[in-house]
């Protein structure tokens, strides 16, 4: 048995065989039923192992490490109760060349073989192969957190607009802080509207927001939100001229960023539960500049996040972080010491250093001015300085995406229309006329003279989307305010694989199955929405008990409809591959044939 359990050719072919046909079994533990209530979907539930979406496997495993589930493989799906003999014991006789004639020794044989696949190979493959779905389900999983760390990051700020942040509390209050245009903390305060203080208050925001010209209200998501927003507009109607707009701002990460060393080396003499309101305030004037500073995990837009592996997810996520910030770009006068950290080539030292060389020396003037940094050499300028802009230094061109060793480039341009650089940036009908090809040399080719040019065209044009608030409708505070039937506004605040969560307004997302996101069939739900969106929904369903709300954004959809009569994104067209189906067991072959004595054999000469 231990030579057959470690045959690679014999496992090869069970290891097929099961990836293609068995199904992950998940029971529950005896007297868990109620300890476990949240994993109640997977009491007594069974599907395709090859084909288990990565939430609902990542589900199951988190279930079974609670003890809660038990988990196991079903080689023979195709039938209603166990078989007495595996299909897996077939191919095993197979592969040995054993054919049964009803001699003597045949039940001797029938048992080694049913002993070898039950306690050898069954254990070991079962083993292998959840765990195959296992490190399947988390690349999934950390792709999600990824691509959802990635919509978030690249939201669309409201710009330079002076802007208050209020994080709401009901006994312990609400913390108000105020930035300018630029992100600097001008004032503070800690008011009290929910505990009978509600006119003062209102007259220290009303004060704030005429003092320091006030755009813009972030109010954190958390709790007492929805109170905190209906006391703004109380505010607001008591004071006509306070006419700031009303935002909610996703709380997530801020108290990690409150007491991180990060926050105590900026306000270190502000309380610690102010600087969570400056964050709030700040994250909607640039969430990539502010969100940079918080650790990507914190930011809470994953999918089983604390269920994946925490060194490939750390390694993934700053890659995105990365990424986001060198498409974006970075103001070199304005940026923190974490967000310039995140530009390619520069290291923390260097981000430390360059802000140090600007508190000394004032607003760099030209790129060329970073070469003065202590420790930033030529191989670092080299990286980092298409990332880095200057806006109204010496040279325009150092606001723009193109890179100094680029700048020859363009003053071949500019010698070939005769125009002045001022005069050239944005000038869509002049630069549309140039052929790229005639600006190339040995070191620029087409392909970058062509994104010269489109850089001229816009200069420091932002790939971020225009900025857009969902509107929270009134009356609807909590759970207990939705009716099935519903039309509200939310903020996609997640997109997973089985569908996008989205916040109206409740202090609970709703879920919008994959099935309801689209009249039509969706494969993947990140080609529908993206986090940061701004989307209509119905309510389909609340479940109170288990803080569920089911929406849809397929509004001519009705509360109860089923997704068989829904259709949507749950249901593949006919002309796609269907779903693997189990095959049946074959007839085991006639034993009218000679005795082929392999696994005898097998066994002497073993002994």
């Amino acid at each position: 048995m231990e030579r057959f359990a470690e045959d690679a050719a014999l496992l090869a072919k069970v290891r097929d065989y099961l990836w293609k046909n068995a199904h992950l079994v998940s029971t529950v533990v005896s007297g868990k039923e109620e300890e476990g209530a949240k994993f109640r979907d997977y009491f007594d539930h069974h599907e395709p192992l090859s084909t288990v979406p990565s939430h609902r496997a990542l589900a199951m495993f988190r279930g079974r490490n609670e003890g809660v589930l038990q988990l196991s493989l079903n080689a023979d799906p195709q039938f209603d109760e166990p078989p007495k003999e595996s299909y897996c014991e077939q191919i095993i006789m197979d592969h040995l060349g054993l054919r049964l004639n009803n001699a003597p020794a045949d039940s001797w044989r029938k048992g080694v073989v049913s002993w070898t696949w039950r306690i050898k190979v069954l254990m070991h493959l079962e083993t292998e192969l959840m765990g195959t779905v296992r490190e399947r389900a988390e690349d999934e999983a950390i792709n999600v957190f990824a691509r959802n760390l990635h919509d978030l990051l690249m939201a669309a700020p409201a710009g330079l607009r002076a802007t208050m942040g209020l994080d709401p509390g009901l006994r312990t209050g609400v913390k108000v802080a105020v930035v300018d245009a630029t992100g600097k903390l001008v004032a503070t305060d800690t008011i009290y509207p929910h505990t009978g203080q509600a006119a003062k208050a209102a007259m220290t925001v009303a004060a704030l927001c005429e003092k320091h010209n006030v755009e813009l209200v972030a109010i954190g998501n958390g709790t007492a939100s929805r109170e905190t927003e209906r006391f703004y507009l109380d505010v607001q109607k008591q004071f006509p001229k306070v006419t700031a707009q009303k935002v909610i701002v996703s709380e997530a990460g801020a108290s990690v960023y409150s007491a991180s060393e990060l926050a105590a080396q900026e306000f270190p003499d502000l309380d610690v539960s102010l600087r969570g309101a400056v964050s709030i305030a700040r994250r909607l004037q640039d969430p990539l500049a502010e969100l940079v500073k918080i650790d990507p995990k914190s930011i809470g837009v994953g999918q089983y996040q604390h269920d994946v592996s925490q060194t490939q997810l750390a390694r993934k996520l700053d890659a995105v972080v990365e990424d986001c910030v060198n498409a974006v770009g970075v103001d070199l006068n304005t940026a923190s010491v974490p967000l310039l950290t995140r530009v390619a080539g520069l290291t923390r030292m260097m981000a430390q250093n360059i802000v140090a060389w600007r508190d000394e020396n004032g607003q760099f003037q030209n790129r060329q001015q970073l070469l003065k940094v202590s420790r930033l050499g030529p191989k670092a300028f080299e990286q980092c300085a298409g990332f880095l802009r200057i806006n109204h230094g010496d040279n325009p061109l150092d606001a723009s995406t193109v890179h100094p060793e680029a700048y020859p480039v363009v003053e071949r341009i500019l010698a070939a229309t005769q125009q002045a650089l001022k005069d050239l940036m944005g000038n869509s009908s002049e630069l549309r006329n140039l052929k790229a090809s005639d600006f190339t040399d040995e070191k620029f080719g087409v392909p970058t003279v062509t994104d010269i040019i489109k850089e001229l065209e816009k200069p420091g044009r932002d790939p971020r989307p225009e900025f857009k608030t969902a509107q929270f409708a009134d009356g609807v505070e909590t759970m207990n305010d939705l009716q099935p039937g519903m039309i509200l506004e939310g903020a996609v605040t997640n997109v997973t694989n089985f569908g996008a969560f989205v916040d109206i307004g409740v202090h609970q997302d709703g879920l919008v199955h994959i099935s309801s996101l689209s009249n039509k069939f969706v494969e993947d739900p990140h080609t529908v929405v993206k986090a940061g969106d701004i989307v209509k929904v119905k309510v389909l369903e609340v479940d109170l008990q288990r803080k569920r709300i089911a929406l849809t954004m397929r509004l001519d959809e009705q509360p109860g409809e089923t997704n068989a009569r829904r259709g949507g994104g749950n249901e593949r067209p006919q002309n796609n591959r269907p779903a693997a189906k189990p095959r049946g067991r074959e007839a085991q072959p006639a034993g009218n044939s000679a005795m082929m004595d392999a696994l005898a054999a097998a066994m002497g000469k073993k002994r």
